[in-house]
């Protein structure tokens, strides 16, 4: 419900997803009940790689978008239009995310999910894909309160810390389901390699 009614009525919906899960497989579900759903992914190399999961992606419904600097208008632009956007943001790809507090530690979140949901007024809701022993779940929490008379630096590290809050509490319920394979977290020790 937190991702059809809000679409149905011609409003975007911005889902945010950790990596866990098969979130191909939840973009697969939402698309064979008449949601267009737009996603952007990190272009890979070799570029042959980036093309066949284009390809796999784009066979199963999925709109992919390549992550570049022109993407957020665009991805405006469709949420404008009443579309769902579905992001993955448990790491940040900019180097210019929001620091969080996750899991006890300091880790760095794209500001993507808040800036578009501040922006274009569409709903950001998180969406934690698992595997139970019934089979793959999608769990859909109620979309984030987003106040846009809010001091906008503050209110977007606000919004990303609960999107925080929200993949920590999931990947916690579940923890063998996140798959996050690269260092995400910036304490002290780590220094970030180019």
């Amino acid at each position: 419900d937190f991702l059809l009614e809000p679409v149905a009525s011609g409003r975007g919906v911005i889902v945010a997803v950790p990596h866990a899960g098969n979130w191909d497989h939840a973009g697969a579900y939402f698309s064979v009940r008449g949601l267009r759903v737009i996603s952007v992914a990190e272009h890979l190399r070799p570029d042959r790689l980036f093309r066949r999961f284009l390809k796999h992606r784009e066979s199963i419904g999925l709109r992919i978008l390549d992550l570049d600097a022109g993407v957020m208008g665009e991805l405006r632009s469709f949420l404008n239009q009443g579309e769902l956007v579905a992001l993955v943001a448990d790491r940040d790809l900019s180097r210019s995310g929001i620091d969080v507090k996750f899991f006890g530690s300091r880790a760095r979140m794209p500001a993507g999910p808040a800036i578009l949901a501040l922006e274009t007024g569409a709903d950001l809701v998180t969406v934690f894909v698992g595997y139970t022993n019934e089979g793959i779940t999608i769990n859909c929490a109620p979309p984030i309160n987003v106040d846009k008379s809010a001091e906008r630096k503050a209110e977007i590290a606000r919004v990303t810390q609960v999107m925080a809050n929200r993949f920590e509490d999931a990947i916690k319920a579940n923890p063998t389901s996140w798959h996050m394979q690269q260092r995400i977290f910036i304490d002290n020790d780590f220094v970030e390699r180019a």
